[in-house]
């Protein structure tokens, strides 16, 4: 199986990603795991990568498609592999595209997690961080024994800044706006799925597993 797993924040998806990845055994590969390879082991790209990460800017994409390039070269993705964080524009998907037609090894599909706005902005901004343990909990859904107080140690909870509300709806205009495009591009390449990511972790894995099954 060679699946691109996409997904708003919030939505779940590095979670199902173990699963599925577990279920297909089958490697997960994330943009960020590539990227904290390549710098920990003193490559080339990655010395190029931490030189724009280092001044706070965004890695190019001609960076991060050499980075993917040369992930999907290693012995473990024979069997398939699903991506995570990659592509994230149309620009890559097309470079995603040639790599893997040179390999003579095409996508079988592309996996959208889909769940309203305003259930995101519920688990997230929900949140809660434990200041001294960083255990976290949730207002809603994991709530701790007293109101505000860890149930591990006793410390402060808090709301981290990228979990306020004003944060996570900027979060997911950037996302509408740069995902879109791939959503769409997958599409019109007759590769996309979507299901909805509501429910217990279990019950969407097998969701997936069932709409993947029908479809590959």
């Amino acid at each position: 199986m060679r699946l691109i797993l996409v997904g708003p924040p919030g939505a779940g998806k590095g979670t199902q990603a173990v699963h599925l990845a577990a279920h297909y055994a089958i490697p997960h590969i994330s943009t960020g795991d590539i990227f904290r390879a390549n710098i920990k082991g003193g490559t080339e790209l990655g010395k190029l990568a931490q030189s724009y990460t280092d001044k706070g800017e965004l890695v190019p994409d001609s960076v991060t498609n050499e980075m993917v390039k040369d992930r999907l070269k290693q012995d473990d993705v024979k069997n398939g592999f699903l991506l995570d964080g990659y592509p994230r524009n149309t620009f890559q998907a097309e470079v995603l595209r040639a790599i893997l037609a040179e390999k003579e090894s095409p996508l079988d599909a592309v996996l959208e997690l889909s769940l309203d706005d305003s259930v995101i902005v519920e688990r997230l901004s929900g949140r809660r961080t434990c200041k001294d343990c960083q255990t976290s909990f949730h207002i809603l859904f994991e709530k701790p024994a007293v109101d505000g107080k860890c149930d591990k140690c006793g410390g402060e909870l808090y709301q981290r800044t990228d979990d306020s509300v004003e944060v996570i709806q900027n979060r997911l205009s950037v996302y509408a706006e740069q995902t879109k495009p791939i959503i769409n591009f997958y599409r019109e390449e007759g590769l996309l799925i979507t299901i909805p990511a509501e429910g217990d972790v279990s019950e969407i894995t097998d969701r997936a597993i069932g709409a993947l099954s029908a479809a590959v």
